[in-house]
This record gives C-alpha cells, sequence and structure tokens, in this order.
C-alpha cells in the first residue's frame, strides 16, 4: 500500500523522454482519439479570426476604478460570453513579464539533478513535477510543471521555492506580490458588474486571508504532437486564474459553443479565466 507521500509509480519527466531522442511517444501518453488534438485549422475556417476578448485596463489602479463605462460592459459581456478575455495596460510591467518568463524557461533547462531537488509529492503537489493526480496507469500530459503556494503565508514553503537560476525566488515573490494586487482589481470589477459592492467577490474569498498559487506548465518538444495533449481539457476550480502566456508555444483552446476555440495571445497580455466557483 502506498503512502500518502509516495507515488503510486515511478515518475518519468517528460523533458528527459524529449531529449532522448525517441520517435513515437510511450503508449502512456496516447489520448484516446476523442480527446486528441485537431491540428489542421482547415478542419473549420471559420474559427481562425475567432478570439477571446481583449480589454484596455487603463484607468484601472489600486486606489480606485476609473475605467470607463463602455469597459465595464466589454468585462461584463466577456464573462457571460466566454468566461475568458485577455487585459493589456493592466499595470504590470512589460519587461518584468519578460523577465518572469525567461526566469522559468531558465529552471526548467537546469540540469536534471538541479532540478530533482525540488520534486514534489502528493502530500502537497509542491515543487517539480510531471504528472497530474495518483492514479495507476493513468494517461499522462506531456508536460512537466511547477507548483508553490503563494497566501496564505501560513503555506508559504521557501525550502519548495527553487534557489536556481540567480533571482528566482526574488522574482517569484515580486510576480505574486504584482498578479495578487491586479487580481484583487479585476475582482472589485467583477463585484461591480454584477451590481454588488466592489468588495463582495473579495471578502468571499477571505478578505485578506484569500488562497493565491503559481502553476509554471513547460511543455517539451512533442515527436506526434497530434496523439498527445500537454494538458487535458480542464476548468480551474478556484476563483480567478492569472495567465502569462510564452509566445513561443502556442496552442491554448478554450471551449465556445461546443468548439476549441485556439486564443492568440496579445503581447504583454495575461488572460484572466474565470473559475468554477466565481462562475
Amino acid at each position: 500500500m502506498n503512502k500518502l507521500h509516495d507515488w503510486p509509480e515511478p515518475v518519468i519527466r517528460v523533458q528527459s523522454l524529449s531529449e532522448s531522442g525517441l520517435k513515437s511517444i510511450p503508449e502512456r501518453y496516447i489520448k484516446p482519439a476523442t480527446d486528441r488534438p485537431s491540428l489542421n485549422v482547415e478542419e473549420d475556417p471559420s474559427n481562425m479570426d475567432v478570439n477571446i476578448p481583449i480589454i484596455d485596463l487603463t484607468g484601472l489602479s489600486e486606489d480606485g476604478n476609473n475605467l470607463p463605462q463602455s469597459t465595464m460592459d466589454q468585462i461584463s459581456l466577456a464573462c457571460r460570453e466566454w468566461g475568458f478575455f485577455q487585459v493589456v495596460n493592466h499595470g504590470v510591467c512589460p519587461g518584468f513579464m519578460d523577465q518572469v518568463r525567461e526566469t522559468w524557461r531558465s529552471f526548467f533547462h537546469l540540469p536534471m539533478e538541479m532540478k530533482q531537488v525540488y520534486a514534489n509529492s502528493p502530500k502537497t503537489y509542491e515543487g517539480y513535477g510531471s504528472r497530474l493526480g495518483i492514479e495507476k496507469g493513468a494517461i499522462l500530459d506531456w508536460s512537466d510543471y511547477y507548483y508553490l503556494h503563494y497566501l496564505p503565508l501560513t503555506l508559504k514553503d521557501y525550502n519548495k521555492w527553487p534557489a536556481p537560476p540567480d533571482s528566482c525566488r526574488e522574482v517569484i515573490d515580486e510576480y505574486g506580490k504584482e498578479l495578487v494586487k491586479l487580481g484583487g482589481r479585476i475582482m472589485k470589477v467583477l463585484s461591480i458588474s454584477l451590481g454588488l459592492k466592489e468588495d463582495r467577490l473579495q471578502n468571499a474569498f477571505g478578505g485578506d486571508n484569500f488562497g493565491a498559487c503559481l502553476r509554471v506548465n513547460f511543455y517539451p518538444k512533442c515527436p506526434q504532437p497530434e496523439l498527445a495533449l500537454g494538458l487535458s481539457s480542464h476548468s480551474d476550480p478556484g476563483g480567478l486564474t492569472l495567465l502569462l502566456t510564452d509566445h513561443q508555444v502556442p496552442g491554448l483552446q478554450v471551449r465556445k459553443d461546443d468548439k476549441w476555440i485556439t486564443v492568440k495571445p496579445a503581447p504583454h497580455a495575461f488572460i484572466v479565466n474565470i473559475g468554477d466557483q466565481i462562475q
């Protein structure tokens, strides 16, 4: 019988598989035919020019909401019709966003023995991982990841924060602060758009004692991308997700009107995802 802190079978790093030069992926990563990605855009050309809404947040700050009513209406409509939208002019420095992305890219390209120091377990999932769930024999996603608790402070474990590359911990901490601020501003806007007091949603999630976590997904090159998924279809269980994309790794799709729409990220935008709890 497995203990709580053990995986039910050996963990294989997808990055190691990718870099081994294999020509075909192991059976464990082959998705059922109904779940496989469609890589041929010609199958549905009507989706080629469709994108989730892009919304300019100029005027939204910690001190107050000075967004035009037209922008508030755009956010409300995006939440109702999509559950997703992109935000630009959101207050997070574009140069810092690039630094965050490159810091994590550097981590995943460290030697394996350095990354293994931060390997995670089913006990908390914090750290460097390569699988979701603990079911033996499950079909796996073609990705590695890193998961951290950021808030509340009682769950913050700096032993799981990677020290290499240089300044990684400082970058993670500053990034967390910036996104907590941005998330709080967006929560106020969502509350107002629902006709509620601006602090209603924030208070529903614990006020100043809410939870926040960070997950970084790494998608190594796949020799048979038509058979695999980097991340299986899912909804986010929390209240709000802010996603920083990598323009070198396209492929994020959202479901609308029974169709999968490939997201086209705007430069230095965050993608906002309304999670299960708010939905």
